[in-house]
């Protein structure tokens, strides 16, 4: 017996079978569906030969016009749409769900099932229970396979007493998104793994060796994560400008031995992009005046600087044998790259003389170390001379020698710093700004708080000053006395044991001319130190107010120094 067509019947009334005619009921099965939402899902499921709505008090044949217009609506959305039941079963999926889970027929499967090898990422584990049970809206990240991510979004659809009837699933693809993420974080971690070797590494290295290293991996990452075949990196001599090959890879011999020089012109890219600190994309290499060949055959390329603290220290260039190979996603994971890529080349000091500025920077940690000890014993050794001094000639002597062995320590190690790393050898990035001025010039610096006497060294050493200090007053006075001369003196408002005006008198005792710089916290001198320093001679700029900038610690020092410059400095 040949099956009877089948017609679909929605109607909410409770008589709905008598509702139908007898006629559709002689000629076809008839299907009677109560729910719109329902009979929508059963229009997808199987094949009726017509649909019969009986109007009730709800005008169901207008919520089913509605809803099959929105159906055409959901079908050409670029996102996934599906309508499941409480048992997350498709009743009705978009041709868009259709062609991501590349199946036939979804309807009656359950949504999970129609994916192949799906799985839910987070950050709600459960995303369709969450929307059931809290009447609200949850979304979740799920993996298909092992490259394809898709945001989901299950809003449930509430019934008339606010009871979750069904759920609408929206299905985003962010498997590009989710795979720049990723690409970001791989770059990360490169960065991270490009700036850090255990420290048995960097024992046990040469510098020659920690530079091949680091070649290495940068062309290691650049290959694996950028996939950049091309490559060549410049570091700038800051004091020329040129342009120094560090890592090519693919170039010819003439371009990778080429003269460059940061200059906006006539310098190629490269030069370009060193000049004005500015990426480049070059897409074609026939139509542009500024690119100079690096290879044989090549279409296009990109460069971006090396930046480290906001300065060109260089330029990483790549190129491709396709035109218009490099998009504005390349140019992105490259400038991100490069920043890895500065960042490790100063961590580990691969800029000019390595080596030197290595031996600079110890001499001057060792330096720092040993400043206030030493100072300590001078003024030990200071106080014991004043104490024995008409009373035991050869006592003093002895004290006398200890405290030029004791000024000749931090000399002795500013030569040798200056012979195990020459100025001239030493990056021009890490060079200590000469001031002409201040080389060779005593300084005494008063104050009982240690790290002012400590900052005082770590300022004024590395400008070539000798720099001593004092906790007190009356310690200073015997520095004064046992040292014949100081070029400036540099001092605190309220000493322990007098105020600077109270020194300044004492000092003038002992020299002819005062070359003193009073320190003190903005605003403050209850007892007038510096206007009556300043009434018995005073320099008007020979005041700091702590606290105080570097430039405007030199600039003070400088002023007083030019002020009594006619006085000798033994």
């Amino acid at each position: 017996m040949a099956e009877r067509p089948k017609i679909l019947c929605v109607c909410d009334r409770d008589d709905a079978w008598a509702s139908v005619p007898q006629a559709l009921r002689d000629a076809f099965d008839v299907v009677i569906e109560r729910d719109v939402r329902q009979a929508c899902a059963r229009l997808q499921q199987a094949a009726f030969a017509g649909l019969f709505v009986i109007p009730s008090e709800c005008d169901a044949s207008l919520q089913l016009t509605c809803l099959l217009r929105n159906e055409q609506i959901l079908a050409g959305m670029p996102d996934g749409v599906a309508l499941l039941n409480l048992d997350y079963t498709i009743l009705w999926a978009n041709a868009r769900l259709y062609e991501w889970c590349g199946r036939p027929e979804l309807t009656g499967q359950g949504f999970f099932a129609a994916w192949d090898k799906a799985e839910i990422l987070g950050p709600d584990f459960c995303p369709f229970s969450t929307a059931l049970a809290a009447g609200r809206a949850s979304s979740s990240t799920l993996r298909v396979g092992d490259h394809r991510f898709f945001e989901i979004h299950a809003a449930p659809v509430l019934g008339a007493d606010q009871t979750p009837t069904n759920l609408i699933v929206t299905v985003r693809d962010i498997t590009e998104e989710k795979l720049q993420q990723q690409k970001l974080a791989a770059i990360h971690k490169a960065g991270i793994e490009l700036t850090s070797l255990r420290p048995e590494e960097v024992f046990q290295m040469e510098v020659e060796d920690r530079i091949e290293l680091l070649k290495s991996n940068i062309l290691e990452y650049t290959n694996n994560l950028l996939h950049f075949d091309v490559v060549e990196i410049r570091l700038l001599d800051q004091e020329s400008q040129e342009l120094r090959p560090l890592l090519q890879v693919g170039m010819k011999p003439d371009a990778a031995e080429r003269l460059l020089f940061a200059r906006p012109r006539d310098n190629g890219v490269t030069g370009f992009v060193a000049a004005t600190g500015k990426s480049y994309l070059c897409e074609d290499t026939s139509e542009d005046r500024l690119y100079l060949e690096a290879f044989e055959g090549a279409k296009s390329s990109l460069t971006v600087p090396l930046m480290w603290n906001d300065q060109v220290i260089g330029t990483f260039n790549v190129e491709s044998p396709e035109p218009r190979a490099f998009s504005e996603s390349d140019l992105q994971f490259l400038e991100i790259f490069s920043r890895n890529v500065a960042a490790a080349l100063n961590t580990l000091e691969l800029l000019v003389a390595q080596k030197a500025n290595t031996a600079q920077q110890s001499v001057e940690a060792i330096h720092s170390a040993v400043a206030l000890p030493v100072d300590e014993i001078l003024n030990d050794a200071v106080n014991v001379i004043e104490r024995y001094i008409d009373h035991d000639p050869e006592l003093v002597e002895r004290l006398q020698d200890i405290l030029l062995h004791a000024r000749n320590i931090k000399q002795v190690i500013q030569r040798i710093g200056q012979t195990m790393a020459p100025a001239e050898a030493v990056p021009a990035i890490a060079q200590v700004e000469r001031r002409p001025k201040l080389e060779n010039r005593r300084v005494l610096v008063v104050d009982a708080d240690e790290s002012v006497r400590n900052d005082a060294h770590q300022r004024l050493d590395r400008l070539g000053c000798e720099v001593e200090t004092a906790h007190e007053g009356r310690e200073a006075l015997l520095m004064v006395r046992h040292r014949m001369s100081y070029d400036v003196i540099i001092a605190d408002i309220r000493l322990p044991d007098m105020t600077g005006y109270e020194l300044m008198l004492k000092l003038m005792e002992l020299m002819d001319r005062v070359p003193l710089i009073l320190m003190s916290s903005f605003g403050w001198d209850p007892g007038h130190s510096i206007v009556n320093a300043r009434r018995i001679g005073l320099h008007p700029r020979a005041i700091l107010y702590k606290p105080f900038r570097l430039e405007k610690l030199l600039e003070t020092v400088e002023t007083i120094l030019d002020v009594h410059s006619d006085v000798s400095h033994v």
